[in-house]
């Protein structure tokens, strides 16, 4: 009889501790202020596309990759990455087959640490990215997973590009 009593307390207790986690991904994901190479800074908020992986309306006539040399201004946005913190996602802008812009949609931010982490990462890795051209960066110390995110998403861009 004992026993019993032990073993359900113990099963509630372990159910309400379940159901009070918070899971990731949320649905704020979709309302945090874009942060933009062109400013370094975070922008107004944008609705994040709700496919990965698509281009959002080039402007070169063309969205085919064989042809990134073309010519013309197109916008391309990456596949959204999960990481232990929460998904990445970039936008690329592309002038031919030069990167000249790139805005993070997504990103982690369930927490103080995660917005303090992505304040400083994040504009970092816009940087990086415009000034080689490439996903072949370096990882920013401290934001390791947000980094690898990052990369991996805008490779995912510059692939649908046709840029390697």
């Amino acid at each position: 009889m004992r026993r019993m009593i032990v073993t359900s307390a113990a099963t509630a207790a372990g159910i309400v501790l379940l159901l009070s986690l918070k899971p990731h991904g949320s649905a704020s994901a979709q309302s945090l202020p874009v942060i933009s190479s062109d400013t370094g800074a975070a922008s107004a908020p944008s609705p994040a596309p709700s496919g990965s992986g698509t281009s959002n309306g080039p402007t070169s006539g063309s969205s085919s990759p064989a042809t990134p040399a073309a010519g013309g201004t197109r916008t391309i946005t990456g596949s959204a990455v999960d990481t232990r913190y929460g998904p990445v996602q970039v936008r690329v802008t592309l002038a031919g087959s030069k990167l000249t812009k790139v805005d993070v949609l997504q990103y982690p931010s369930e927490s103080n640490r995660d917005e303090e982490i992505n304040t400083y990462a994040l504009p970092q890795l816009n940087q990086e990215a415009i000034a080689a051209g490439t996903a072949q960066i370096d990882s920013v110390s401290g934001a390791t997973y947000t980094s690898d995110g990052y990369t991996r998403s805008l490779q995912s861009a510059l692939d649908q590009a046709g840029i390697h």
